[in-house]
């Protein structure tokens, strides 16, 4: 299936999907106590899902470091540019760092617990597609760390001020042109 087609059902889905249960479950207190039941048992499915993984493609990580170079490069670069965008607009529209911060940091984030989902069921365990995916989960982890202790040592740089409508607007641009971008090349690649 080409890149993209399908995408808006799975969101669809979602967005119901996370309408029903806020119906059900009425208030906020019922939400977040679901939230806590079901969190352990999501955590426990993301790592035994990375772990299969890291399984199925040890042996290609150890055994071609220049492929795995290859891909965790780019995503590193990618990483870096973005939140740099991202801050860099933030800190010049004066926006506070309670928002700039969390803007930023999504707008970097790859989110590959995503990726190794849809790697797994349009390509198979065993694919190049899953090896990226592996590869990414081992560079972003990292890389996220890094910039979260930037962004902390960077705090009483940032303004603590309200902030306007315009500059929490305004701090979005930069991620959703980078975003659009990257998902558009990552298409055309596959």
């Amino acid at each position: 299936m080409p890149c993209g087609y399908g995408s808006g059902s799975y969101t669809l889905a979602g967005g119901h999907g996370g309408a029903f249960a806020g119906k059900r479950l009425g208030d906020a207190t019922n939400i977040e106590a679901f939230q806590s039941l079901v969190k352990p048992y999501s955590v426990v499915g993301l790592i035994a899902t990375v772990m299969i993984l890291f399984g199925l493609q040890g042996q290609v990580i150890v055994s071609t470091p220049f492929v795995i170079v290859l891909i965790a490069v780019p995503i590193i670069l990618q990483s870096y540019g973005i939140f740099a965008i991202a801050y860099a607009a933030a800190f010049a529209l004066k926006v506070p760092h309670r928002i700039a911060a969390p803007c930023a940091l999504i707008g970097t984030s790859n989110f590959f617990e995503l990726a190794v989902a849809v790697a797994i069921s349009l390509f198979g365990l065993n694919s190049g597609a899953a090896l990226a995916t592996v590869v990414g989960v081992l560079v972003e982890v990292p890389v996220m760390l890094t910039l979260v202790t930037f962004v902390n040592l960077t705090r009483a740089r940032f303004y603590h001020h309200t902030s306007t409508f315009l500059s929490s607007i305004c701090i979005c641009i930069p991620d959703l042109i980078t975003k659009f971008l990257t998902t558009w090349l990552k298409c055309r690649v596959i």
